[in-house]
């Protein structure tokens, strides 16, 4: 029997990424595959506080292993804004979060539209283990969208150096150079010993 990890998502972009990077030695469910738990407060000052909450939270309700991020976009003419609250940046759709980022920068020169998607991961076991990366990934932000994979801020985040954005890249593309996909591999040897009887419990 496959060991069982819990993704603490119910956001089907991230799931499909871990679900392809873990392969098929470990089982990975997210929240809604799940009764409802009650949702941890996000209210840490950076993304690994974040993720850390929600990872700890998670294994000790559901007796699982527990795989929580937290993620966002740093913008570095906006102070570092969205930052934490990047998935909270505006109500509704994740086209609403991003119109309104292009509306703040506006006014702001190309040169200066420097960004990061940053990312902190977090593997809780039940007993209260906690292992955490983080990943980063550079770039900048365009006028308009391009591209209709991904999800998030990726249609206007471009990669200089492929001269797309996120969300023109293939899914293994993305994997090879986001934020996610590093602390992914980062994170890969503890999520490679959930295969060994009685890790999760530990």
């Amino acid at each position: 029997m496959k060991p069982r990890l819990l993704f603490a998502t119910t956001n089907a972009g991230k799931l499909k990424e871990l679900r392809g990077l873990v392969g098929e030695a470990v089982e990975v469910v997210s929240l809604r595959d799940l009764p409802p738990l009650p949702e941890p407060v996000e209210d840490a000052p950076t993304f690994e506080g974040n993720a850390a909450k929600k990872a700890r939270e998670y294994a000790q309700a559901t007796g699982l292993a527990a795989l929580a991020d937290d993620s966002g976009l740093c913008v570095d003419a906006l102070g570092g804004r969205p930052g934490v609250l990047s998935a909270r940046y505006a109500e509704g759709d994740d086209r609403a979060r991003y119109e309104k980022l292009l509306r703040e920068l506006a006014d702001v020169p190309e040169a200066r539209r420097t960004a990061s998607f940053q990312c902190a991961l977090c593997l809780a076991t039940p007993s209260g283990e906690l292992h955490t990366q983080v990943g980063r990934c550079e770039g900048r932000i365009l006028t308009g969208p391009r591209g209709t994979q991904g999800f998030g801020y990726d249609p206007v985040f471009l990669l200089p150096a492929l001269g797309k954005t996120m969300a023109e890249l293939s899914s293994e593309e993305k994997a090879r150079v986001s934020h996610r996909g590093e602390a992914f591999r980062k994170m890969h040897p503890w999520l490679t010993a959930l295969q060994v009887p009685g890790v999760q419990g530990r």
